[in-house]
């Protein structure tokens, strides 16, 4: 393919207001893209333009009372600074991600225009719908946004078929589109036993991590039921939740006997560490996309207890380099209970992982994949 102009639109990034998974998979894509194209990031800051492994990023201060004013505040401000940009050469593709840049894809739709869904409000809710009014809103924006893009994908096909079911996608245009990784990024030779020490932990014990937002869809309550069980079969067993969300209190309230560290946000030079020196990961979603966190755990070659759900479903090949179970606290336990204490089964499935993301996840294939993508897009 030719050298191309690329517009990405995303709310975060990882050099300026990063959030959640989002940052890392756009950022990533861009920096992969621009080692062949022309790439301009529009996105979040209160710091100057800047360039960054070729990628230009451009930030904007969005206002706003609620998200959705927030997230059209910043739409207009994006495409205000695309304009800026737009010249002498036009941009050939302008790609979103998720709905938060879906006004300032309205106002341009007339382009060459790509939407990536990472996933939806129906599946981050839960069906637990907290504010009725912000749920209807942004669901409107995922489905006008995919009704008017010229182009869509998903990260998963399970990702792909929600989108299709709840939004009327069609399935000629919807592509799947993995996230990929920088495994090296995520691999560190630590001394685990002064890690463990470091939160109270005897060298000996088996460590259980989960990092992840303390909400619904990430099934923290679950994990937190399932170490009464773990527990009786694993007396010395230890569990790091680390993350912040609305059930902390909740979660801490019923851990209050349990072997539970609750740690809040963690720097990334921390998450490292403790992935590196845990004995198992654990990621017990309810819903879950895609699963940055299987990614990060296998590049640090750690086993991995998941949901049969979603992204991590298709991912993972149960026993070969993972095991899925069904999100429930009785199963979760099971295979908690079936790995933990066996560090060379546990190893082995971290290895295995490994591999997979060398023939599967590693960003120069996908964002060739996202590339023949763009190829497929009709104005």
């Amino acid at each position: 393919m030719e050298s191309l102009k690329i517009a990405i639109f995303c709310w975060e990034s990882l050099y300026a207001e990063r959030v959640g998974g989002l940052a890392p998979a756009a950022t990533h894509l861009a920096e992969t893209l621009a080692r062949n194209h022309e790439v301009h990031f529009f996105t979040r800051g209160w710091i100057p333009d800047q360039t960054i492994k070729n990628v230009s990023y451009h930030y904007c201060r969005p206002q706003g009372n609620n998200i959705v004013e927030y997230c059209n505040s910043m739409s207009l401000s994006m495409v205000e600074q695309f304009h800026r940009f737009d010249t002498p050469k036009r941009f050939d593709y302008l790609h979103f991600h998720d709905w938060h840049g879906v006004q300032a894809l309205h106002l341009l739709q007339d382009r060459n225009t790509i939407l990536t869904y990472h996933s939806t409000e129906y599946g981050r809710s839960g069906n637990h719908f907290g504010n009725w009014w912000e749920f209807k809103e942004i669901s409107g924006k995922e489905w006008y946004g995919g009704l008017i893009a010229k182009r869509v994908t998903a990260v998963s096909a399970t990702l792909k078929n929600e989108v299709m079911q709840i939004y009327n996608i069609p399935d000629w245009k919807c592509d799947v589109v993995p996230n990929g990784i920088v495994p090296q990024q995520y691999h560190a030779e630590i001394n685990a036993a002064e890690v463990k020490q470091a939160y109270g932990i005897h060298p000996s014990d088996p460590l259980i991590l989960f990092i992840g937002r303390l909400a619904y869809q990430k099934g923290p309550d679950l994990l937190i039921a399932a170490i009464k069980n773990v527990c009786q079969e694993h007396r010395d067993a230890q569990l790091i939740v680390a993350g912040e969300g609305d059930m902390r209190q909740v979660l801490v309230e019923r851990a209050s006997d349990l072997p539970v560290h609750f740690i809040g946000y963690i720097p990334d030079s921390e998450y490292i560490r403790l992935l590196n020196a845990c004995d198992l990961v654990v990621i017990p979603s309810r819903n879950e996309p895609f699963g940055l966190v299987l990614l990060e755990a296998w590049s640090a070659e750690k086993g991995v207890v998941a949901s049969n759900v979603g992204g991590l479903s298709e991912n993972i090949d149960s026993f070969v380099d993972g095991v899925k179970v069904e999100p429930q606290p009785d199963t979760l336990a099971g295979g908690i209970n079936a790995v933990l204490g066996k560090p060379l089964q546990a190893g082995a499935l971290g290895k295995r992982g490994r591999e997979k993301i060398d023939r599967m996840f590693l960003w120069g294939p996908v964002g060739e994949k996202m590339a023949e993508t763009y190829a497929r897009v009709i104005a």
